[in-house]
């Protein structure tokens, strides 16, 4: 019999602090929905004592979710665990996750602790949490650099004090396979208390070998697996959600576990992230990347058309990749457009849906054929910013030319209110942008990165533009799509800007 492995997402805590992959807090809800969608057991919704906005947004995902617990962390300090509870309490299933440093060079020279204060920090603050929710796990960072013995005793200690999951973070992915499946059987057999506990692995992806560690993890006796979509997360990232995953169902004669995640809403669950964060999609990412179903050599070719076992190990029908192609055109109605939608996994309100459809059409009036992929950027380049207190391009003219500088004029509408400037630039989109600063007028920032791709094939493609900017420790990428890659760049660089004005109104606040 199959024993089960839970699936512990952390894309809105570890994720999300990643340079490049802050999210406000309509965006982390899509996000957590995606996830309950996919059937994760744990969601870590943020780090609650960290920030206001983060203890809002915790907040609000616990109140949203009902299928998944709903994790916050915390260091070992009681008001960290206070702020943890009072953001998971409305959650049908809350946890509260501590944790601190067990490694020598963590407790000498960040927490300037003993380890036998480390210990009894760790006792104290798991009996704390304890009183306030029985679903406490415990995290021993920094596990794989620790002394094995000492790592024994707190997690002896953790576990005599009420935590019921032991998480063994690989914080900075600095073991092997070997190594981590070792560290995992010798704590096992070292501390026999740990029957009957869930023992978890995190591990980080800075030598890539994150999905290998945590793997490892799993046939060392781990039975919670700590991972992000897409990867995504500090430095080098996380372990990936989809590889582990697929790697557990793929090769259940290695693993012999299953979880209950619906593989097919992997790739819809991987777009949203890289949407939500304004990032591309590498070609070559395993399991969503464009290329993870493709073949161009003529002898894989001609092995897949004989039998598609022969390169490939899973089906695109298996992680969600639509492969049905429905033709929609200028003159598809609004009901065969919604089929569609359905057919490819969105479940759109009916506002949401009314403003594809408008999207479409104007986009078929532009393009000759459309196909799923352009369908699909209309869906994730939906505004997210239909509340108040953001910009909107409501109109833009630009002219340039070679021998004079470029001009542009934008309209932006805020609360209600157009107010339209005109800049001159060393080109158009410079010109845009300047025109925009002057209208919108944000803090100081660096801008940092503008990347432009097409979305589909033919010259009359879809244009795909990413803008990053930079304000003190924090980046803020969005992207905007359109045929005209001027008015990309320009809702590009609106959506980024209501990003990056968002998150200095919440410093302010603070």
């Amino acid at each position: 019999m199959k024993s089960h492995v839970k699936v512990f997402d952390t894309t809105l805590r570890d994720g999300e602090q990643a340079p490049g992959c802050s999210m406000n807090l309509k965006e982390k809800i899509e996000v957590a929905k995606r996830l309950e969608m996919l059937k994760v057991d744990i969601i870590e919704a943020g780090f609650a004592a960290s920030s206001p906005g983060d203890f809002s947004s915790v907040s609000e995902v616990a109140a949203n979710i009902k299928d998944c617990t709903i994790a916050s962390l915390a260091r070992c300090h009681e008001k960290d665990i206070d702020a943890a509870y009072q953001a998971v309490k409305k959650a049908v299933s809350p946890r509260i996750h501590v944790f601190i440093a067990t490694s020598p060079v963590h407790m000498e020279y960040k927490l300037k602790m003993t380890p036998e204060q480390v210990i009894e920090r760790a006792a104290s603050m798991i009996k704390y949490a304890k009183s306030y929710c029985s679903d406490i796990e415990f995290s021993a960072e920094d596990a794989t650099r620790s002394d094995p013995e000492f790592l024994a005793k707190v997690v002896r200690k953790a576990i005599e004090s009420g935590a019921g999951v032991i998480n063994i973070p690989d914080t900075v992915g600095y073991s092997t396979p070997e190594e981590m499946r070792a560290v995992i059987e010798r704590l096992r057999a070292d501390v026999p208390e740990c029957e009957g506990i869930e023992i978890s692995v995190h591990c980080h992806n800075d030598l890539g070998m994150a999905t290998a560690n945590t793997l490892a993890g799993i046939l060392g006796g781990a039975r919670q697996v700590e991972c992000t979509v897409n990867g995504i997360g500090e430095r080098a990232g996380n372990a990936p959600m989809e590889e582990v995953v697929m790697a557990l169902k793929t090769r259940p004669d290695i693993f012999a576990v299953d979880t209950r995640i619906d593989t097919t809403q992997i790739y819809r669950a991987s777009k949203a992230v890289f949407g939500v964060i304004g990032r591309a999609v590498p070609i070559n990412k395993p399991i969503v990347g464009a290329n993870a179903f493709a073949h161009e050599a003529g002898i894989h070719q001609h092995g897949v058309l004989a039998n598609r076992n022969t390169y490939e190990i899973m089906t695109p029908e298996s992680v969600g990749i639509p492969t049905n192609q429905i033709v929609l055109g200028k003159h598809s109605g609004r009901h065969a457009f919604d089929e569609k939608l359905v057919s490819m996994g969105f479940n759109l309100s009916a506002e949401q849906a009314e403003r594809c459809f408008t999207d479409f059409k104007k986009l078929c009036d532009k393009k000759k054929e459309t196909t799923d992929r352009d369908i699909e950027a209309i869906v994730w380049d939906m505004s997210p910013e239909t509340t108040a207190n953001v910009y909107v391009l409501k109109g833009f003219s630009v002219h340039t030319g070679d021998s004079e500088a470029a001009t542009a004029v934008i309209s932006l509408e805020k609360d209600g209110t157009v107010t339209e400037d005109v800049a001159l630039g060393n080109g158009p989109v410079d010109a845009a942008y300047k025109a925009v600063d002057k209208i919108v007028a944000p803090p100081e920032y660096v801008f940092e990165n503008y990347v432009i791709q097409s979305v589909s094939e033919g010259k009359d493609s879809l244009g795909e533009v990413i803008t990053t900017l930079r304000r003190n420790d924090r980046t803020f990428s969005a992207k905007g799509v359109s045929t005209d890659i001027i008015e990309a760049s320009i809702i590009s660089y609106i959506h980024a800007l209501n990003k990056l004005m968002d998150y200095s109104g919440a410093e302010r606040r603070e």
